[in-house]
């Protein structure tokens, strides 16, 4: 930003337009800040978010085959008890269940998704900046 308005030693003061141009430029350089702050911030999001969707893509594959021959299992061992057409049924309603909890779950998790709170927060104090001091009282 530019120095505060200090008056001329010789007496000569700036115009309004320098006045006023000097208010425009300090506005650019505010809002610029605040856009390049908004800028990092969702890129720092944006990296962890993408390297967390890695990590539970892989977890999630060999996860999948665990729960396959886990199922296949329960599948066979159900299958001596009540045959083979029922002990089917009885894992997909138990995955069905399972599915619905997760979803419920995850539902839940992206409602409480916050964007970028610390330039939320900046853009808040931005209309008090341009009050006068009798404004604020």
């Amino acid at each position: 930003m530019t120095d505060p308005y200090v008056p001329d030693p010789n007496g000569q003061t700036e115009s309004l337009g320098q006045l006023l141009g000097e208010v425009s430029k300090d506005i650019s350089t505010l809002f610029r800040q605040e856009v390049e702050l908004a800028k990092a911030e969702l890129s720092e999001s944006a990296k962890k978010a993408g390297k967390g969707a890695g990590m539970f893509g892989g977890a999630g594959i060999a996860g999948f085959f665990v729960l396959l021959f886990l199922s296949i299992a329960l599948w066979w061992g159900l299958g001596y008890l009540t045959g083979n057409v029922w002990s089917a049924i009885i894992v997909a309603v138990i995955w069905g269940i399972v599915a619905a909890v997760l979803a419920m779950r995850g539902k839940k998790e992206v409602e409480e998704i916050k964007g970028a709170p610390k330039t939320a927060e900046t853009l808040k104090k931005v209309p008090e900046a341009f009050k006068t001091s009798e404004d604020q009282r």
